[in-house]
């Protein structure tokens, strides 16, 4: 929701801006002003959609090597709270480099039942890798698999908790996902 609101504050500094050099600016240059502007907005949302993909994608290449990387010998759980102990130290510093003087317990008192949940969920998550790395998973067979189920399952709880269609496509790429599966696992 933010993110929508900030587009729509730059569309409007944007629009406000344009309007205010038609009556200033030759035509020849009006055209040029406002096909650069169009530019900068197009490139700014562009950059919104893609580095947050890009972040999941490299974050995710570093998750894998790292859970692969974990001594076998080393109990799972202390692993973990070593990890949590690294990721609340760099929560903390990335909330207070971002917040813009926002008072963090103010922020504690907004936490629900999603955030308590993510945090059980997130742990699940990394036993099930970790746990599947030490008993032999392959790096490269692994996070496939598991990526091919949750882009299924995902589809099906779009349909039946938030109402997103189902379509011909999304039931091809099942398809394509279990055939993948099939290929991956011979």
């Amino acid at each position: 929701m933010p993110q929508n609101i900030f587009y729509t504050v730059n569309f409007t500094i944007q629009f406000t801006s344009l309007r205010f050099c038609r009556k200033t600016l030759h035509p020849r240059k009006w055209r040029d002003y406002v096909e650069t502007r169009i530019s900068l907005c197009y490139n700014l949302l562009m950059f919104n959609l893609i580095w947050p993909v890009a972040v999941i994608v490299f974050s995710n290449i570093i998750y894998q090597i790292c859970a692969k990387g974990i001594p076998e010998q080393m109990n799972t759980y202390a692993s973990m709270t070593v990890t949590y102990a690294v990721s609340t130290v760099f929560s903390a510093i990335m909330f207070l480099v971002s917040s813009k003087g926002q008072n963090i317990l103010q922020q504690f008192k907004l936490t629900n039942w999603a955030t308590v949940v993510l945090g059980i969920v997130i742990t699940g998550l990394e036993l099930g890798f970790i746990f599947a790395y030490k008993s032999g998973w392959k790096v490269s067979t692994l996070a496939t698999i598991t990526n091919a189920f949750l882009a299924i399952a995902l589809i099906f709880l779009g349909f039946f908790m938030y109402k997103e269609a189902i379509t011909w496509t999304k039931l091809v790429g099942v398809i394509i996902c279990l055939i993948g599966i099939w290929f991956i696992k011979r």
